[in-house]
């Protein structure tokens, strides 16, 4: 895994996206214009939780290294 310099802020995390896949299950090989963005990645930064109206944080339920599925939509490049 790699070692990242991001920290993010509040309830927030940084995903690694997964590579797409190169061949469909029947063996067609997909050219990458075909390919679809990935929704499956692997947590590599967490922040450290919303900031409640009490002071508090809310604890986050995943960790680094948890792989996750995330909306096709969701979340911003960089």
């Amino acid at each position: 895994m790699k070692e990242i310099k991001l920290r993010p802020l509040d309830d927030r995390i940084v995903v690694e996206p997964m590579e797409a896949e190169e061949k469909t299950a029947g063996g067609i090989v997909l050219p990458d214009t075909a390919k679809e963005k990935p929704q499956r990645g692997t947590v590599l930064a967490v922040g450290p939780g919303k900031l409640l109206e009490t002071g508090q944080r809310c604890e986050m339920s995943v960790a680094v290294g948890d792989e996750v599925i995330y909306g096709k939509y969701s979340g911003s490049d960089i």
